[in-house]
């Protein structure tokens, strides 16, 4: 059964939800992938005031294609997540809750998970025109200079996502594949 969940992202509700855990994401979320969280972090640095809330934020770490004539947006399929692994730490520390995304993160962006409750959404990758069917709204807010990775606010119904790293660290691609090979073990 997947669960219902609203973004911004109340920390009740990240904390309690699981690795494995389905998701569908309804609310506000903020795309942005490198060259967008450098800026974002430089702003912090800086003192200066971010071009969205972080308290409670989303944020999908996706580059969409342009939008074919009549549609909000186009393909809009995750990109790998490790690339944000220097910026994200300093994020959930300002209030970042959740990021959505595919494939592993360090040990220092969940133990930055731990420490703010926040989790880690796993988006199909492959699946970006499946993915931008759930997306009813999208507005360039910040770096239109960076094209496909300029900050974007996006307005999501029912996204579905699975819950990969929860907010004490337990993470899908440890466990997994432990359980699939001790299954393996238990048919032979």
């Amino acid at each position: 059964m997947r669960k219902k969940i609203q973004a911004p992202l109340d920390l009740a509700v990240s904390k309690s939800l699981r690795a494995g855990d389905q998701v569908l994401l309804t609310g506000t979320i903020y795309t942005s992938r490198d060259a967008g969280h450098l800026r974002l972090v430089n702003s912090i640095a800086a003192g200066e005031e971010l071009p969205l809330p972080l308290e409670g934020a989303v944020i999908y770490y996706v580059g969409p294609t342009p939008p074919a004539p009549g549609q909000i947006i186009g393909s809009a399929g995750p990109t790998t997540s490790y690339r944000m692994d220097p910026y994200a730490p300093t994020l959930l520390a300002h209030g970042l809750r959740g990021m959505i995304g595919k494939g592993r993160r360090s040990e220092e962006v969940i133990e930055a998970m731990r420490k703010s409750g926040a989790v880690y959404f796993g988006a199909i990758g492959g699946a970006g025109a499946l993915l931008s069917s759930c997306i009813v709204k999208s507005d360039l807010i910040a770096y239109e200079d960076l094209g496909a990775e300029a900050l974007r606010r996006l307005e999501v119904v029912d996204m579905p996502l699975l819950v990969v790293i929860d907010s004490l660290g337990n993470n899908l691609y440890e466990t997994g594949p432990a359980a699939y090979l001790a299954s393996q073990d238990t048919d032979n």
